[in-house]
């Protein structure tokens, strides 16, 4: 792209990293350089100072229905990036059904990105997709910590409701600045002060309004900011013509207190604006825009605007409030793990001098092959570049860099620190973090829960066997805790994840996104099998038949490891002498492996055990590897029963969440689902109870919780541990598992 077409903050950008690039020194160093001699024009190395500021990086998040998707779609259109405006039709003809910025398959504009790029006033903001659904703990910490920071949409009508709790939830668990937006202000009942007085209390948002609307409902006619002091009123067939006007005289009085309220607020959590506050001097527009912008970015603050996407009124005023008060991406602080360290946390500087480090936080499948969206938080990236995968130790090359405009992609030549770029033939998994060799940082921990559910799945029709391998295999690469495996008995495609939403959801995309119809097994928990005392073993594998025979001996013992040891399955060998020759101990390893994989209780693989191999004896020409495995798993199995096994059952965190008038229900119900209660928090209006509850009974729990709570109730669920099921527990497990394998053999 030429320079003439670039705004003049990124033509100087591009002057000036043209000029660097004529000169012999390297591109990035921290030292003033001098050009040529007859030039003597010095420029200082921190070029990048001026771009990194006029550089946003943003998410939308929302309850459903709260008119997010028509929130991003005024943005890009008053940003140029879309030239004309479709409106999503949802129930009431307002705002849009879904929650995710699935606007391309819904309604044909071409968002076809995880991050949308768009121009406002000099400044790049990139939109990024924030996902809908928060139970995916990966996917969502991924795309949180992409952003800098976020706006919360609120709708005037409905106020606070469930998933904008968890959504802001996720948000201050990760640490993002942001600003609220009340949206809908030209629907029947619009009350932005109720919603206000709910995002406080509800949501212990310490927040005031920066906008007070002028009318409601059919009145409404604009906004005042009460930080400028001006009234602004949207003229044009699509609201893009912002005028200016003095506040109207009727409103003086309502604009002054408004304005006293959010001056308080903000003086509360910032000691400038305070001194200025107490000492009774006037506070002029920039002294308080620039404390309410150190307030937001320290998130001790949230500023409110107000507004009606469908109806085009406050979407500018907003964008403005993103550029005064988020984060550009120097003052965030982000951190990586040193893999070399042991996971150590490393605070990142955020700037191109450095080391590069980047997150893929997104693949998507495009025309030409894996698109892999990267977000660059150290160093920079140059096309042609060597990169390595620090999560498979994989060197690539930068074949193409592009950042996406909404649905065509510009070629460029190299990014920097907080830029967010799309390469193309790059292979990799999402979540994966790239550098350039120097360091051996990710992003995030490479310590992937294990899959806590498994599911028997398998297409209706034989013809679709290729989508649905394609889907299994694309959706393994963009969630590491989405396993698929073959089940060696019934030859079934088993899918493993975190929990029955989680495969439900994967079962869905299948369908939708691939066309392929699947039938789904019933869902199955992933038990463990263990021993709980030391046993002797001493077994001999001996057969005799035509020519050479077999033979092996093998005698220890198997024991528990002590309890929290790193690894799950142990073998020493502790034969002194040649009693069985060294050739064959690694067969007599693979030989208990192998015996592990599947405990005679239910089947289920054994952990936590310790072999020890104390003696043996081998024939000078009956012994072979294969005498040695098999006298290995048959001593296992004769111990087995031996060592008191037991079986181990997943245990998850819940954490619920539930108005305080049905807390006797929900208590009642968990311990009735074997469930010990470890806290009982209040919230406000409700309730917040934490418990260990075993995975087995939590089938259908969300359907059980919203019928107990009228809705009102929501959990979330993670993987704890494995613990030993009770007695009667394994007893009924085990009878299964017999009566199962008597039907099969029948």
């Amino acid at each position: 792209m030429a320079p003439s077409v670039r705004s003049p903050a990124i033509r100087l950008l591009y002057t000036l990293s043209s000029a660097l690039k004529t000169t012999s020194s390297p591109l990035l160093t921290g030292h003033r350089r001098t050009f040529s001699a007859g030039n003597p024009a010095r420029v200082e190395a921190t070029w990048w100072k001026e771009s990194m500021e006029r550089l946003r990086n943003i998410g939308i998040s929302a309850h459903i229905d709260s008119g997010k998707t028509t929130l991003t779609e005024r943005i890009l259109y008053y940003t140029g990036r879309i030239h004309e405006i479709h409106e999503v039709r949802g129930r009431d003809g307002v705002g849009a059904k879904m929650d995710s910025m699935d606007l391309e398959r819904e309604k044909g504009i071409t968002i076809q990105s995880a991050a949308t790029y768009c121009t406002w006033k000099d400044y790049q903001v990139n939109i990024i997709d924030t996902p809908g659904h928060v139970d995916f703990t990966i996917e969502v910490e991924r795309a949180l910590r992409v952003l800098d920071g976020a706006i919360l949409v609120l709708c005037s009508v409905g106020g606070v409701q469930s998933q904008s709790i968890t959504v802001d939830r996720q948000m201050r668990r990760y640490d993002v600045p942001r600003v609220a937006f009340i949206n809908k202000l030209d629907r029947m009942g619009a009350d932005p002060w109720k919603v206000l007085s709910q995002a406080r209390s509800k949501l212990r948002h310490h927040s005031a309004a920066v906008q007070v609307p002028i009318g409601l409902e059919d009145d409404f006619q604009g906004l005042v900011d009460l930080v400028q002091l001006k009234a602004y009123y949207f003229h044009g067939s699509n609201g893009e013509k912002v005028v200016a006007e003095e506040i109207p005289a009727n409103m003086e009085a309502l604009v002054a207190e408004k304005r006293r309220e959010l001056i308080e607020m903000v003086s509360e959590v910032d000691d400038k604006l305070a001194e200025a506050f107490l000492t009774d001097e006037p506070i002029s527009s920039a002294s308080l825009e620039e404390a309410i912008r150190r307030a937001t970015v320290a998130q001790k603050f949230i500023p409110v605007f107000m507004g009606s996407a469908f109806k085009n009124k406050g979407v500018q005023p907003l964008l403005d409030g993103v550029l005064s008060y988020l984060p550009c991406p120097t003052e965030v602080s982000n951190y990586a793990l040193d893999q070399n360290k042991n996971e150590e946390k490393v605070t990142l500087s955020g700037t191109p001098v450095g080391p590069l480090v980047a997150l893929a936080f997104k693949l998507e499948e495009g025309r030409f092959g894996q698109l892999t969206y990267l977000r660059i938080y150290e160093g920079v990236i140059r096309k042609g570049d060597f990169i390595i995968n620090v999560n498979t130790g994989k060197k690539i090359k930068v074949p193409r860099l592009v950042r996406m405009h909404s649905n065509e992609m510009e070629d460029i030549q190299e990014a920097h620190a907080g830029q967010i770029v799309a390469v193309f033939g790059v292979d990799c998994a999402s979540g994966d973090t790239f550098t350039d060799g120097s360091v051996r940082y990710t992003m995030t921990s490479m310590n992937v829960p294990e899959p806590v559910m498994s599911l028997a799945i398998s297409p209706v029709s034989k013809d679709s066997g290729g989508q649905f391998s394609k889907a299994l295999n694309r959706f393994q690469r963009e969630d590491p805790t989405f396993r698929v495996g073959l089940d060696a008995e019934s030859g079934q495609t088993i899918i493993s994840g975190m929990g029955e939403l989680h495969l439900d959801i994967y079962v869905e995309r299948i369908r939708r996104e691939y066309k392929v119809d699947a039938t789904v097994g019933r869902p199955r928990v992933n038990f463990r099998e263990t021993v709980t005392k030391r046993a002797e073993f001493d077994y001999l594998h001996k057969k005799q038949t035509g020519g050479q025979g077999q033979y092996g001996r093998v005698c220890g013992y198997v024991e528990p490891l002590p309890e929290g040891s790193t690894t799950k399955f142990e073998f020493e060998n502790m034969i002194v002498g040649q009693a069985v020759p060294s050739n064959f101990i690694p067969a007599i390893e693979k030989g208990f492996k192998e015996a592990a994989n599947s405990g005679s209780l239910i089947g289920h693989p054994v952990e936590n055990i310790r072999i020890v191999l104390t003696d043996g004896a081998a024939h000078a020409v009956d012994s072979s590897e294969l005498a040695f495995k098999l006298a290995a798993i048959y001593a296992f199995r004769q111990c087995y029963t031996a060592a008191k096994p037991v079986i181990l059952e997943p245990v998850m965190l819940v954490e619920l969440k539930a108005p305080t008038e049905f807390q006797g229900t929900v208590t009642g119900d968990i311990n009735k689902r074997k469930g010990v209660i470890v806290g009982n928090d209040q919230d406000g209006d409700d309730s917040v109870i934490t418990a260990h509850v075993p995975l087995n009974n939590m089938f259908g729990y969300s359907t059980s919780l919203r019928s107990m709570t009228q809705g009102k109730g929501e959990f979330t669920m993670e993987y704890k541990e494995h613990s030993p099921v009770s007695q009667d527990v394994q007893l009924q497990l085990v009878n299964t598992y017999k009566a199962n394998k008597a039907a099969e053999n029948s």
